[in-house]
């Protein structure tokens, strides 16, 4: 059965309505796959459709969890299920079957979520839009010329757009937060060791990569990081419990906060004059909530930045890339792959152990700089992107002779200027879409808040949420 409301609720809010009975499980379901079906064509966020495999899960009994039967998508890379087919948006790598389940998945399945297909994302995931040649553009459902962000395109879209509630996403540099910010949702970059990497990963990207989901609603994205949460067997470091939880600080209003505002990051494109228009609206929302706004310098070595985190970039790809053709029997190629991501790929085999320590020796520094300057204040507050969300083709990963480093001053030093410092950092960073902007588009805002407190964001975007409501804005394509 159908159930003509589905998208008006989110994740919670479906399971709650599966526990009063009044949808089943598969109701929720065909639900999902109606809206995928009905969206994708335009969209295209989605690549395989589970219909039969989630069915089957359901008969053989779902968890009892706060999730319960509620629909998701997995991202084709990162979090995978056994039997899993994931191309990592690679011609390279299509096809190739992952034989276990993650640990995260796991914990996905004990929450009561049920995987009803798979999501798309660029290349590698090494574009701040979708726009793999293997699936073909991934579009915005709020305007179909533009992009739905990167690389956790496919999951931004797709729960932008009402087929899902939420969907898995992974952020090695902005990956969660960028699609959160031009899809008009709620998108939480994790601290560093808060979700499980195993079995496959200790240190995800060097520590640059967290797992976890693009949700509509600020309860949901706190329900499930309270479900999600903790050490797995083996972990190479975790972070601190919470102190209440994450749910419960969402429904809890924070003290007065003293929240450093940051314009500008070295080495970056200045924001655009909307951006800057509304990031003082923000200013303004914060204070009359009681809250202290004040500006906060964060400085550093820009090149140093650049040059450490494409370093552990092309390390954790070009190792990946080997691993997809050894599986595949493929040749690493420009038959196989993108022509910038080939370019990742010979740049990672050039560099030596040395360079790779280096590397991670400068983004100690960094880390210790900022998050010094950062001390005195509970949150920081910076622009989601610097500018208006960019046009499809504009970031194309298969233009001849990008050399890395012009690639991440593209995709990040001039766009998604405000995420990958945090990645470094491993502080927990929240998108959340308190504006629209004047060509109708969200505009979203980023707060970054301590090693290990998500709680105080949890609170901060729950007030926020309340005074500032996105609910009621829907994109153009909606389910």
């Amino acid at each position: 059965m159908i159930f003509k409301e589905y998208a008006q609720h989110d994740g919670l809010g479906l399971a709650d309505l599966v526990r009063r009975r009044e949808v089943s499980p598969e109701d929720l379901v065909d639900s999902a796959i109606d809206a995928i079906e009905r969206l994708n064509p335009t969209i295209n966020c989605v690549v395989q459709i589970l219909h039969d495999r989630a069915k089957a899960e359901i008969k053989n009994g779902l968890a009892f969890g706060p999730f319960r039967g509620v629909p998701f998508l997995v991202k084709e890379f990162g979090m995978h299920f056994s039997g899993m087919v994931a191309s990592a948006g690679s011609r390279l790598a299509q096809g190739y079957h992952h034989e276990h389940d993650t640990v995260m998945m796991e914990r996905c399945r004990k929450a009561g979520l049920v995987a009803v297909g798979t999501s798309t994302l660029p290349e590698m995931a090494f574009n701040a839009s979708s726009e793999a040649l293997l699936y073909g553009p991934t579009r915005n459902p709020w305007n179909t010329d533009y992009s739905a962000g990167g690389s956790s395109g496919g999951a931004g879209a797709a729960v932008g757009c009402g087929m899902v509630p939420l969907a898995h996403a992974n952020d090695g540099a902005g990956s969660i937060r960028n699609p959160a910010a031009v899809n008009g949702l709620v998108g939480m970059k994790v601290s560093r060791g808060r979700v499980p990497g195993g079995p496959d990963f200790g240190m995800l990207l060097w520590g640059l990569g967290v797992e976890f989901f693009e949700t509509r609603t600020v309860r949901d994205s706190a329900a499930l990081l309270d479900a999600v949460a903790g050490p797995d067997d083996g972990y190479f470091y975790t972070a601190p419990p919470p102190r209440h939880g994450f749910l419960a600080s969402a429904m809890t209003t924070p003290g007065r906060l003293r929240i450093g505002v940051v314009d500008a990051l070295p080495g970056t494109r200045a924001n655009s004059p909307e951006i800057a228009d509304r990031l003082s609206d923000t200013c303004r929302l914060l204070e009359s909530l009681g809250h202290v706004c004040e500006p906060l310098r964060l400085e550093y070595d820009a090149g140093m930045f650049n040059e450490s985190t494409v370093r552990l970039w092309a390390t954790t790809l070009g190792s990946v890339m080997d691993q997809f053709a050894l599986h595949t029997g493929r040749k690493i190629g420009p038959d196989t792959t993108e022509a910038v991501t080939l370019s990742i790929y010979e740049f990672g085999r050039s560099l030596t152990a040395f360079q790779l320590d280096q590397a991670m020796s400068q983004q100690n520094l960094i880390s210790r700089a900022v998050c010094t300057a950062m001390k005195d204040v509970d949150v920081v507050l910076t622009p989601g992107i610097c500018r208006d969300v960019a046009k499809l083709g504009e970031f194309n990963q298969n233009a001849p002779g990008v050399d890395v480093y012009a690639w991440w001053q593209q995709i990040c030093a001039t766009y998604s200027t405000f995420t990958p410092l945090f990645n470094t950092t491993g502080q927990p960073a929240l998108m959340l879409p308190l504006w629209q902007s004047k060509a109708g588009m969200p505009l979203a805002m980023q707060f970054v808040g301590k090693a290990g407190d998500e709680e105080t964001l949890y609170s901060l975007a729950g007030q926020l949420e309340q005074a500032a409501p996105w609910a009621s804005r829907r994109p153009r394509h909606y389910a």
